[in-house]
């Protein structure tokens, strides 16, 4: 199995809370970051997506918290989308130190919205073929 994408990101002071370590909440614009940047690697920009009146949506994240991070801190973020059947899909993602101890820990539960109805398309996976560049980063 090929190693799931990654995105190096340094953590900044300005980001750390009043005990020295990263605040809790960064973990996820982290993973966020690394989702956009994946999309971004398999050829789908945000205006791809709106021109296509859908966007991604998360229902569902889970953070466990394994080790802390500090500024001055350089980790990698991975992010792996793994397909079901139905209207969701999971991601699961790796925030790990230089050293390679795992920080974090994020899974989720995602979907794509049409814009218009409100509500998530039947087959996310369909979008995702028909507009990437490279279908296979994201697992199709």
């Amino acid at each position: 199995m090929a190693e799931p994408f990654s995105v190096a990101v340094a953590v900044r002071g300005y980001e750390t809370d009043t005990q020295g370590h990263l605040n809790q909440a960064v973990y996820l614009q982290y993973a966020e970051h690394a989702r956009w940047s994946l999309l971004q690697k398999g050829g789908i920009r945000q205006a791809d997506l709106l021109e296509q009146g859908v966007g991604p949506v998360a229902l569902e994240v889970t953070v466990r918290y394994l080790r802390e991070l500090r500024a001055g801190d350089e980790v990698e973020v991975t992010c792996a989308f793994l397909w079901g059947e139905g209207k969701t899909f999971r991601i699961e993602q790796t925030i790990r130190k230089a050293d390679g101890t795992v920080a974090a820990e994020v899974t989720g539960v995602g979907g794509l919205m049409d814009l218009k109805a409100r509500r998530l398309v039947e087959d996310p996976r369909e979008y995702f073929r028909a507009l990437a560049d490279s279908p296979e980063v994201f697992g199709l």
